[in-house]
């Protein structure tokens, strides 16, 4: 829990002083332009509190939000604490009264959670604040700066809430000839700064929506952004003439949707593993060095890395007030097992180098970067407790966190297909032969780099073609990854794997998944899983190396292995943390069941990200358990596919070229969009070769990225340094816990996260019929009669002759007489409601299948068993057989008691029915005297009465009858072909 700490107050100064010593500019500046309304973003977030009033007189009725003047309260505030240092060196700094603290990075705020961007005619005024609102800073941007340049101006000090709106009113005074200061809109955060051809922009994020939490914090999807300009309203630089190319490049950067994801989080480094940051924070711990912002995060997968230089080059504190953000996927679940709650995250991190669309992005470029490189994390960790360290406290010791890597990327050679024709599936071209594979060396130095040594790759692409597409890829990796092997240690080498599973796919006599479960086996052996802990080397394991998985496009194929290898490491990591007694997990159990859906979605987003659409093939697909109807779904995501790669790519490929910074527009250089290729955007410029110096071709590794990872050890603190730095570096609980927030279970991230709880069905536990365990397997038939198990003998129990065992399996159903009740009950109740089984009369198994229903996986004597029941299913069609149950369900639905006799008389039955006699005692005569029928409804009577000779022919004179209305407009208007409803025979 915080601690808060009373500190000595700076000396006073004015607050004009205050606000107006941020830049060199004064006040009159302020006072000489004009000020437009400006246009307030009513998307944005709603404040919990009102950070910046804590009188209503000193600030005007429009800084106040709507939400304050009617007393409503947001339930879900931006209320977030950064676990970071200040990674700037404070400068000297006049003390000045209203300063809670002297310098940022003393003891002060060094990141906002919290933004509210004012503006005057000259000046842009963004004042963040921390989780409480107790402090604040403030970033002035400059209007008036010449076209092309940035002027921002930041300050060091933190300022009390009172001091703040002090400040505010006397910039609002300042300037009121010019219209004054004016909320413009209210923000989750700062993704940088971008120009086009002319003045700078600013992006901001309007809305967000919570999808994970890994040791309190939080990690967000962005929802809403906002594009704001920095040039003056009433300069003409503002005006869309006055440039025309510049409305050009906002409609491109437009068809970059931001709202779908893309991922930050305030105080959790997104952008690297879970083991390099508890790896990282062990070490800071240990050395205590200063970190730079270079450090801090993975510049690989920051996409506002072009947003954020332009605030690099003139701000000391960048990651204070800009956040970076990934591309890729996030999502969070948990698995409930009586009591303990585990939950299972799963991260994808999109590579920002070489990135683009799928036929436009192939292969490597010459810097060793591929295309479609996602790198996949799957966190499980049992929430016993919310930080990453352990009681003592042990920081960054919790050994309830686990984490597993896997990575995907296109094959790391030269080649491209050609998107221009019709052609659904383009021809393959090697349009570069090296043989030295400099692509390949760079691409797997840099996967050294980051995750060590073994580096395996599983290669599924197709090798055996009648056409050769795929195969040509196959054989030129293979000489890639031989050549490179020479050269490294012989406990370092590259483990290749080359398996055509498409070809396996197809096959009737290959097993997919079992085969990529003994390849997952062997991966997991050589790679291991990172484990936190306190130090004890047999509870702690680290990750060393990684899986590197590619198929053709790195879409279906490989999020099917992918899924099989991660299902095996949850496996591996549940039982690390003393879930599970064993590393397997079978299929058909609700754990798997949600971690499938996880991967599914994962899959489906990479999938639109590089490919246009949806997974076509599915896991279902690979376990060949699908419906006939998936058939139509593939059919309609392929032809999905194939339209966007053909007509929507190249649009979406100039916006990442434009967000990524790859294509920056220069006097005398022509436009984007006329390029005719982008090659030398994502390529080195060639006459750079001749100036650099060439990397050996033997020695085409780093010695030191192959060298094995270890587990930092713990740092000893004493009981008050250690209470300060973990307030100062992990300050999670007030992120997590939101003090002083009204919340309601509905909104909380934790609440309403998706859970195996959602897989049970309520009436079974209400009928204590249900297993209760996530890793319990679930089956059609697992419900049976001891009734029908008589009678209608299964699979299950069946007499297999002399010298033959009989085969059983255990009961399926669960006796729950409590919540915590576990136990399998020996039979069930005859009331339990059981789907019925095919009736197999006296015909016994033939000896030969009794292997195969107590276990054997053979295809051949599985297509054995599947024929002996398609005959036997023939021999009871031809021989119906009613049972007893079925007799005597008949018998009792013939004598029903609401069984009437047809009333033939005015005579009432022998024995009538006691409420038929009962209604006739209830209508007595008076009641049957108030009944008057007018001349007209007698009329209509005897005309109903009155039938002609032959009633089945219809006349002119009966169309005015009433009997007949219906039918002549059935005959005007009703006859329709498409309006007769079919009548069963």
């Amino acid at each position: 829990m915080s601690v808060a700490v009373e500190l000595p107050r700076a000396r006073e100064t004015s607050a004009s002083a205050l606000v107006y010593g941020i830049g060199d500019e004064s006040a009159l500046a302020d006072r000489a332009e004009t000020q437009a309304s400006p246009k307030v973003n009513n998307d944005g977030p709603e404040l919990l509190h009102l950070p910046f009033q804590s009188d209503s007189t000193l600030l005007p009725p429009r800084f106040i939000s709507k939400q304050a003047r009617t007393g409503t309260v947001d339930e879900k505030p931006p209320i977030a604490m950064s676990s970071g240092r200040s990674a700037s060196q404070s400068r000297a700094m006049p003390s000045m009264r209203g300063a809670e603290y002297e310098k940022v990075g003393e003891s002060g705020v060094s990141k906002m959670y919290k933004f509210l961007l004012y503006e005057t005619a000259s000046r842009f005024y963004l004042v963040g604040s921390d989780v409480m609102d107790r402090k604040f800073r403030i970033l002035k941007i400059d209007r008036t700066a010449e076209c092309g340049h940035l002027s921002i101006a930041e300050d060091d000090i933190v300022y009390t809430k009172e001091k703040m709106n002090e400040t505010l009113k006397t910039v609002d005074d300042g300037n009121k000839s010019s219209g004054g200061l004016k909320l413009k809109s209210s923000t989750w955060g700062l993704l940088g700064f971008m120009k086009f051809t002319g003045d700078y922009y600013m992006l901001l994020i309007t809305k967000r929506s919570q999808v994970a939490v890994l040791g309190g914090h939080y990690i967000y999807q962005i929802d809403g952004t906002e594009l704001v300009s920095l040039a003056p309203t009433s300069s003409t630089r503002s005006k869309p003439d006055h440039h025309p190319e510049e409305a050009r490049f906002v409609s491109i950067l437009n068809n970059l949707d931001l709202s779908r994801s893309f991922y930050f989080s305030y105080s959790y480094d997104i952008t690297h593993t879970l083991q390099y940051n508890i790896c990282r924070e062990r070490r800071t711990l240990l050395q205590d060095p200063p970190s730079s912002p270079d450090e801090l995060f993975n510049d690989m997968f920051i996409w506002n890395h072009h947003l954020l230089e332009p605030a690099a080059r003139v701000l000391k504190n960048t990651y204070d007030w800009c956040l970076p953000i990934i591309h890729g996927f996030a999502d969070q679940a948990t698995l409930s097992i009586f009591g303990r709650t585990v939950y299972i995250t799963v991260i994808a991190r999109r590579s920002r180098f070489f990135a683009g669309a799928r036929y436009l992005k192939r292969g490597a470029n010459d810097l060793g970067y591929v295309a479609n490189d996602v790198e996949t994390e799957q966190i499980v960790s049992e929430m016993l407790t919310t930080s990453f360290h352990a009681p003592g406290p042990k920081l960054y010791a919790n050994p309830n966190y686990t984490s597993y890597v896997q990575h995907r990327g296109s094959i790391p050679l030269y080649w491209m297909q050609d998107s221009s024709g019709v052609s659904p599936k383009p021809d393959i071209q090697l349009n570069l032969v090296d043989p030295f594979y400099s692509a390949a060396a760079l691409h797997f130095d840099n996967l050294f780099e980051r995750y060590g040594a073994p580096i395996i790759v599983l290669n599924l692409i197709k090798a055996r073609e009648r056409t050769p597409r795929e195969s040509i890829l196959l054989r030129e990796y293979t000489k890639a990854t031989e050549y490179l092997n020479q050269f490294l240690p012989n406990d370092k080498k590259i483990v290749y794997k080359a398996w055509d599973m498409s070809r396996a796919s197809k096959s009737r006599d290959q097993d997919v998944i079992g085969t990529l479960e003994s390849i997952a086996d062997e991966v997991l052996k050589k790679t291991s899983f990172f484990h936190n802990g306190d130090g004890q080397p047999d509870h702690t394991k680290i990750q060393n190396g990684v899986v590197r998985t590619n198929c053709i496009d790195c879409i279906d194929r490989t999020n099917a292995a992918q899924f099989v290898i991660g299902k095996l490491a949850l496996g591996h990591q549940l039982h690390a943390l003393g879930i599970i007694s064993d590393t397997s997990i079978e299929y058909d159990t609700d754990a798997v069941n949600l971690f499938t859906h996880m991967y599914h979605d994962h899959g489906d987003t990479i999938a639109i990200q590089y490919g246009g659409s949806h997974l076509v093939n599915t896991m279902e697909t690979y376990r060949k358990i699908n419906q006939w109807t998936s058939h139509s779904r593939d059919m309609v995501e392929s032809f999905k596919r194939y339209y966007n790669n053909s007509f929507l790519d190249a649009q979406r490929q100039e916006a990442y070229n434009l967000f990524l910074g790859n294509y920056i527009f220069a006097q005398g250089q022509p436009m984007l969009w006329d390029l005719s290729t982008d090659y030398y955007l994502h390529h080195s410029d060639p006459r750079e070769w001749s100036a650099s110096a060439r990397k050996s071709y033997i020695d085409w590794y780093t010695p030191s990225h192959l060298a094995h990872r270890t587990l930092p050890a713990l740092a000893e603190l004493d009981g008050s340094a250690s209470k300060t730095s973990l307030e100062l570096l992990d300050d999670y609980w007030l992120e997590y816990y939101r003090p002083l927030a009204l919340s309601s279970f509905t909104k909380i991230f934790s609440y309403r996260m998706n859970s195996t709880l959602r897989y049970v069905p309520f009436q079974s536990t209400q009928e204590s019929k249900y297993d209760m365990s996530p890793f319990y397997v679930r089956s059609r038939n697992e419900q049976e009669t001891p009734e029908k198990h008589r009678h209608k003998p299964s699979l299950d129990s069946i007499d297999l002759g002399e010298g033959s065992t009989s085969l059983s399996t255990p009961t399926l159903g669960i006796a729950l007489p409590s919540w915590r009740h576990t136990g399998h009950s020996d039979s069930l109740s005859t009331n339990q409601s059981m789907p019925s089984e095919p009736h197999l009369g006296s015909q016994e198994i033939p000896v030969s299948l009794a292997k195969v229903i107590s276990g054997s996986n053979d295809p051949k004597e599985k297509s054995a068993i599947a024929q002996w029941t398609l005959n036997q299913f023939v021999l009871d069609s031809l021989n119906p057989t009613v049972t007893k149950s079925e007799t005597d369900e008949y018998s009792r639905y013939i004598s029903h008691p609401l069984n009437l006799p047809l009333v033939v008389s005015s005579d009432t039955a022998a024995t009538p029915i006691p409420e038929f006699l009962k209604y006739l005692e209830s209508v007595s005569a008076d009641r049957l005297s108030n009944f008057h029928a007018t001349e007209e409804d007698i009329a209509e009577y005897a005309e109903f009465l009155d039938v002609g000779e032959d009633p089945l022919t219809v006349t002119d004179a009966d169309g005015p009858k009433k009997r007949y209305k219906a039918y002549k407009q059935w005959l005007l208007k009703g006859k329709s072909l498409f309006k007769q409803s079919r009548v069963d025979p």
